[in-house]
């Protein structure tokens, strides 16, 4: 059997036995076989995600099976079509490539965004990390690091060794601050235990004391110095502050307990105080200063005499006798200052040189007028209205100072 071909006759094989057209059909048969492969070739390439290597690996077969086949056909034209499907996997090829390339690169950037808010955390100022909250958030970027590894498209070795090599020594950085934080934590916490301890013991001691004042002072330095003993673990810490609270609630209750007493003591001094004050309160407004001041004398020694009032009526019974001192006092020194023989000196002299001055303007005034000069008339009209209003006030100044 031959095939035409462009480079011309080929002998394609021989089928003794057989007449010419079944011995044609085997080699159509073969043909047809060649063009169904090229053909399911060029479908999967435009309508499946084939690799690279099953596009290489198929075009290298239809390559060497399109050759010199031993079938009969047009075989040229089959040839050209493997040519063309070359090109068109070439395209393939290439946009594979680009996906491959796209796909890294931003497997590349998921990866540096996990290093990168490792070391984020890694390099949070101890003193201001959250440590419970920092490891469980480094755990699950470990965790999105191995999913990358298993589902994620692969990079090159030796960006992910270089990213892997970051993200353990942020991981190695934050460990061994975490301990140092912790391990100081540890020793801050054992100093202010022993610290508080002593505290606690101070304050027990003082308990039973019933030097009132002075041991409220001392209970307030004890705070003082537990809040800047610092904080110890929180267990310790909350069994301590109940020994330190229980002490002072020992101490203030007995202390309340006697001030009650002391104060149910001190009712009585307090009707007889109130009783004064209404007396005193009688005296204002001041009208004879004389008569005023003897009666709160006496009022005074009487309130001496009375004694103490319960603490929390002493501000208000003492104000409002504060009010009365006061007004008897302003009284007094209102009289003063009117009997003042300074002041009435002053005031007789300015009168003295008002009425002078008053007599000058009148003078002028009379002269103007017999000139018909109006306008200097008004002017010393106005001069003479605002002197003589002076004057007056000048006069009861005067008469007001000699009572």
């Amino acid at each position: 059997m031959y095939v035409r071909e462009e480079a011309g006759e080929r002998a394609v094989g021989q089928f003794p036995g057989v007449d010419a057209d079944e011995a044609l059909t085997l080699y159509v048969r073969r043909y047809l076989d060649l063009q169904a492969k090229v053909a399911l070739f060029e479908s999967r390439l435009t309508a499946t995600d084939l690799s690279v290597r099953e596009i290489d690996q198929t075009l290298s077969r239809l390559g060497e099976e399109t050759a010199e086949p031993s079938a009969v056909g047009d075989l040229d034209a089959l040839r050209t079509q493997v040519e063309r499907l070359r090109g068109v996997a070439a395209e393939r090829r290439a946009l594979i490539e680009s996906e491959r390339a796209s796909a890294k690169a931003a497997a590349l950037a998921a990866r540096t965004e996990i290093i990168e808010a490792a070391e984020k955390i890694a390099a949070t100022d101890p003193a201001r990390m959250q440590w419970r909250p920092a490891g469980e958030e480094l755990r699950a970027l470990l965790e999105r690091w191995k999913e990358a590894q298993r589902s994620g498209p692969r990079i090159d070795r030796a960006s992910e060794e270089a990213l892997w090599k970051r993200f353990s020594h942020a991981r190695t950085a934050f460990d061994r601050e975490r301990r140092h934080y912790f391990a100081e934590l540890e020793q801050r916490n054992s100093a202010a235990k022993a610290a508080k301890e002593k505290l606690v013991e101070e304050a027990e001691s003082l308990s039973s004391s019933t030097d009132w004042g002075p041991t409220a002072g001392a209970y307030r330095d004890l705070m003082t110095r537990w809040k800047a003993a610092g904080r110890a673990s929180r267990k310790d810490d909350d069994a301590l502050w109940a020994r330190f609270r229980a002490a002072q609630d020992t101490f203030f209750q007995a202390r309340d307990a006697a001030n009650s007493a002391t104060d149910a003591e001190y009712a009585a001094n307090l009707e007889v105080k109130e009783a004064l004050l209404t007396e005193a309160e009688a005296l204002v407004p001041v009208k004879d200063l004389a008569a005023a001041k003897n009666a709160l004398r006496d009022i005074q020694e009487r309130w001496e005499e009375a004694g103490r009032v319960p603490r929390g009526d002493l501000q208000r019974v003492e104000g409002r006798l504060r009010a009365v001192e006061n007004a008897v006092r302003d009284a007094e020194q209102a009289q003063w200052t009117r009997s003042n023989p300074e002041t009435r000196a002053r005031a007789e002299g300015a009168a003295a040189q008002l009425e002078s001055a008053i007599a000058a303007l009148e003078a002028d005034l009379a002269a103007a007028r017999d000139r018909g000069d109006s306008r200097t008339v008004a002017e010393l009209e106005t001069a003479l209205t605002a002197r003589r209003a002076w004057l007056e006030q000048v006069v009861r100044a005067a008469e007001d100072s000699r009572g």
